[in-house]
């Protein structure tokens, strides 16, 4: 999670449901630290400590202790200070799931824009997840499918005239060349226009 992200109570009950986080920290930040661990500055990683926050509001919302690790990123000549619950995992290992949560975010807005998950049937975990696999099992079978029969239209034209005739018993490219989805010019504009000429 990013800096704005950050609300001490919500992040005490991740960590109360053992499940762990990581979030940039933000600079006015308070806390001591109680601890440094050993790092290898080859990897980027500057500083690997132990803290507690000191802000009265903050370590009464979070009591636990905390991991702060700082991190130089080379390749952005920027320096990165992590927040996380997580003890276990190397610090490097840290700033690389941060660094790849826009991967994370990028999917997710790959789903949105291609797979037209319009409302989900079901709640569970599980009928979510189904419901997202099937989404991208019709997605890549209908790129397999255009890239096996040369088709030159878009996969979200191919996937718009599937939708519509998804019963029906016509082969794939007769409903496919039977679709014209170009603007013919001989027909007379009948959009309004805003500012005229």
């Amino acid at each position: 999670m990013d800096r704005g992200y950050i609300d001490f109570a919500r992040l005490h009950a991740i960590t109360q449901a053992f499940a762990f986080f990581v979030l940039r920290a933000k600079v006015d930040m308070a806390y001591r630290r109680l601890y440094s661990h050993p790092v290898d500055q080859n990897t980027g990683v500057r500083s690997d400590q132990t803290i507690v926050l000191t802000d009265r509001d903050s370590s009464k919302n979070y009591p636990d202790k905390l991991r702060r690790i700082r991190y130089f990123d080379a390749d952005n000549n920027r320096y990165f200070v992590f927040l996380t619950n997580n003890f276990a995992l190397p610090a490097i290992t840290i700033a690389e799931l941060y660094r790849n949560r826009w991967q994370v975010e990028l999917f997710f807005k790959w789903i949105k824009q291609h797979l037209r998950i319009k409302a989900f049937y079901g709640t569970s975990a599980n009928a979510v997840k189904t419901q997202i696999w099937i989404a991208i099992s019709v997605y890549v079978l209908v790129s397999i499918a255009k890239k096996k029969l040369k088709i030159e239209k878009s996969l979200y034209t191919i996937l718009q005239v599937l939708s519509v005739s998804l019963f029906e018993k016509t082969p794939i490219l007769s409903a496919l060349e039977g679709a014209h989805y170009t603007f013919e010019g001989n027909h007379p504009n009948k959009q309004l226009e805003l500012f005229g000429n």
